[in-house]
């Protein structure tokens, strides 16, 4: 899935980052990474959180590296830590910076992803407008995505409001 929406996002004309821990991870032939931003450069307020914010999945930049988008992928992994480090990023920093985040997991786990939404702990990511991207809409549509053109329209019509 991070290669995926690495490549989608290099085709809508975005720079990308991949998690810091994922970067040397083997995908189509070379590594996640390859073709990625090295560094990411953060504004003073997401500088505070840098640790958890080098570790979304992956982050799609402007070409002057404001983070536009940010995809945490919940495969087997926690949903809650994937929430956590959104509201860092989201919370943490300039939040007109980040116009989109999108947890991206298995069809099957929207129910768990909406459960851990629902705690009393995120009231605050309603204000987020944070989406449920599922495998089933990326993997049906990224290609034809990445053709159709730039920007991240495309993905409001892949995935669905969590709140």
């Amino acid at each position: 899935m991070q290669g995926w929406l690495r490549d989608l996002g290099r085709a809508l004309g975005f720079r990308v980052w991949i998690a810091r821990n994922d970067r040397g991870r083997p995908y189509a032939g070379g590594s996640l990474g390859d073709g990625c931003v090295e560094r990411l450069s953060l504004s003073a307020e997401e500088r505070g959180h840098a640790e958890s914010v080098s570790l979304i999945d992956v982050l799609w930049l402007s070409g002057d590296d404001r983070i536009v988008a940010a995809f945490e992928v919940e495969h087997t992994t926690s949903i809650y830590s994937g929430i956590v480090r959104m509201l860092d990023l989201a919370l943490g920093g300039d939040g007109e910076a980040v116009h989109s985040l999108f947890l991206v997991a298995p069809d099957k786990r929207e129910a768990d992803v909406r459960a851990q939404i629902a705690r009393p702990a995120f009231s605050r990511i309603a204000d987020l407008k944070l989406r449920y991207l599922p495998y089933s809409a990326l993997e049906r549509d990224r290609e034809a995505a990445g053709r159709l053109g730039t920007g991240l329209a495309v993905l409001d019509k892949l995935s669905h409001p969590l709140t």
